[in-house]
């Protein structure tokens, strides 16, 4: 099993990989959704709309491109 990691948008119940899957049609995957601004909600005491900035930044990023 490959595994791999990417950003996606979800727009009008579908979500829209912001990368090449390289998926043949109909091939079946598993997926892990997350939320990083979600996830550390209350750690840090930050305007939200900075956040998400921070957050959608791909200035600083641990996924391998």
């Amino acid at each position: 099993m490959i595994k791999m990691r990417t950003r996606a948008i979800y727009e009008n119940g579908v979500l829209k990989p912001l990368t090449d899957l390289n998926l043949q049609p109909g091939e079946e995957v598993d997926i892990e959704i997350g939320n990083s601004v979600r996830s550390t909600k209350g750690i840090i005491k930050l305007d939200p709309a900075i956040a998400r900035d921070i957050a959608d930044s791909d200035e600083c990023t641990f996924l391998e491109e």
